[in-house]
């Protein structure tokens, strides 16, 4: 052994913790006048968004907020969203978007178990987000995002906080404060996942994840120098699958929409020549079942990516009549959103249509970033045969896994153990090496590209006192990708009916997480009393039920 290599230890000069943060400083300094954000009439360039996270950053500092801090923000995808991706971490602290659509209670719990120091919150969620303040002590310094693209613009926006955002960023030194990271290991973001329990874990991102992530996504879809990138997406949702410092990293152009539909994205494609955008399968259904009057035409090729259930191919070849070509990636909140990719093959390109739709719709093969991935046994770890039919449950190893839940140091070793993360998921290997998916283990509801756990439904359900047993299943949805569907057991000489059950779901759960069917009767059960579920799925998907 040649000792001599042991020798050169690291040194400043060429050693320096990876972080997202320096695309974001490269884009200002070589693209300072390229339009880095349009949204709606607000554009702002690369210096000028590299000039705001800097003064987001010194004033969090101003008011006490330091390294291990953690600062929400519930907003849609609007500037002040994409500038706290940088702004917060610049700060040393740690950013927490929390799901717009959650309910109360839930950011309650989220605020609570985070730790906020500060919550940046949009005009438009006052009232939710007043009710979520109710218990908290301390209380998080409130700061209102005044969008004159929105609610606030035409006057409806509901004041709530002590300050408000641009008023907040006058409060920071003139030059900023752009800190980095002591090492890549520190926690740059915090993102909440309801698992199985319904209990919401924090799930702990570093710099040295996000950073990889981030240029794991230019590789796997090729993307070129300045991109213009429509945000379908939510930037809640894994940090927007790390593309906000993905778009910073080639100086791209980011396109805000606060409201998606159908309408407002055929204009942005056709107004401002769209090249990527991302999101669930509704996306898609928004695309393709698009009036007239919603459409716009374009002449340039856009790129999709997509996860969550796999595109059917109707809905692959309406995208490509569209000009838009669709990738299917897979991965978990755990990984940094997508650390999976159904990698396109040349040979594919002779197949009939259905065939490379058998093929797209795989989960696929590890991103370049992501170490190892294999479909094993869930007790020995072993792996399975590559045979396409042996199941097992899909672990992963790599840079761009979670440091951990926060607080959570049992589900935390549960999840890592045997040095591989357990995602939960069951499925088969193919000889090729892709990986396809055949059922989820955890009996996760995956809708319009939200998790919702049926535990969680079903323990709102038990709360209504005629519920004896009750049990939530996932059913096919040609628009959401899946939807839940409850069957209920009434307790002896109690009544209740499905509207009213729904609606009680309505009064106690976030709306896209209630069922839209309840069936009332006798649950099937195995001889030990538990309910057999896999007989509820066939009802809930039979051709002929709902």
């Amino acid at each position: 052994m040649d000792e001599r290599y042991d020798q050169l230890p690291a040194n400043p000069a060429n050693y320096v913790p990876l972080s997202p943060l320096t695309f974001l400083s490269r884009a200002a300094q070589v693209h300072p006048d390229r339009t880095a954000i349009i949204h709606g009439r607000i554009e702002r360039t690369w210096s000028g968004v590299s000039h705001r996270a800097r003064r987001l950053a010194s004033a969090l500092c101003a008011h006490g907020v330091g390294r291990g801090d953690t600062v929400a923000i519930i907003a849609p995808n609007i500037p002040e969203l994409y500038e706290a991706h940088f702004g917060v971490p610049m700060a040393g602290a740690v950013l927490n978007a929390i799901n717009t659509r959650l309910d109360a209670k839930t950011i309650n719990v989220i605020l609570r178990h985070g730790r906020a120091k500060v919550l940046l919150t949009d005009t438009e969620y006052a009232e939710t987000v007043r009710q979520a303040l109710v218990g908290l002590d301390p209380k998080p310094l409130v700061i209102d995002i005044c969008d004159p693209e929105g609610p606030w613009g035409t006057g409806e926006g509901e004041v709530l906080g002590e300050t408000d955002y641009e008023a907040f960023l006058e409060q920071g030194a003139p030059d900023g404060l752009d800190e980095r990271p002591a090492n890549e290991w520190q926690a740059i973001a915090l993102n909440y996942t309801s698992g199985t329990t319904g209990v919401p874990k924090g799930v702990v991102y570093h710099h040295r994840g996000a950073y990889l992530n981030a240029m794991g996504n230019i590789v796997v879809w090729a993307m070129p120098h300045h991109p213009v990138y429509l945000w379908t997406l939510p930037m809640f949702h894994c940090n927007g699958w790390c593309f906000p410092w993905t778009i910073a990293a080639l100086a791209g152009t980011n396109i805000c929409l606060r409201q998606i539909t159908a309408e407002a994205i055929y204009k942005a494609i056709a107004t401002h020549k769209v090249t990527h955008l991302c999101g669930a399968p509704i996306i898609m259904q928004m695309i393709t079942n698009a009036t007239d009057r919603e459409r716009q035409s374009f002449d340039h090729k856009v790129a999709m990516m997509t996860a969550a259930a796999p595109p059917p191919s109707a809905v692959l070849a309406a995208m490509a009549d569209q000009g838009i070509a669709v990738t299917h990636v897979y991965g978990l909140t755990e990984c940094y959103g997508p650390g999976v990719v159904c990698d396109w093959q040349g040979a594919w390109d002779e197949l009939p249509a259905e065939a490379q739709a058998q093929r797209q719709a795989r989960q696929g093969v590890a991103y370049p970033v992501m170490e190892r991935l294999m479909v094993g046994d869930p007790e020995t770890l072993e792996p399975v045969p590559q045979d396409g039919d042996t199941m097992g449950e899909v672990f992963m190893r790599g840079n761009i896994l979670m440091k951990g839940y926060l607080g959570n140091q049992a589900a935390t070793d549960a999840a890592f153990a045997g040095g591989w993360f357990h995602t939960g998921d069951l499925g088969v290997w193919h000889a090729d090496g892709y990986i396809e998916l055949k059922d989820r283990s955890k009996d996760i509801i995956i809708s319009g590209g939200e998790n919702i756990s049926s535990i969680e439904v079903e323990a709102a359900l038990y709360q209504h006192p005629a519920v004896a047993l009750a049990a939530v299943v996932a059913k096919k949805d040609e628009k959401w990708g899946e939807t839940p569907w409850a069957f209920v057991e009434l307790k002896p000489e109690a009544s209740a009916t499905e509207s009213e059950l729904i609606e009680h779901c309505r009064a106690n759960l976030a709306h896209y997480k209630c069922p839209k069917h309840i069936v009332l009767g006798p649950l099937p059960k195995t001889s030990t009393g538990k309910t057999q579920k896999y007989l509820l799925r066939e009802q809930a998907n039979a051709p002929n039920a709902g």
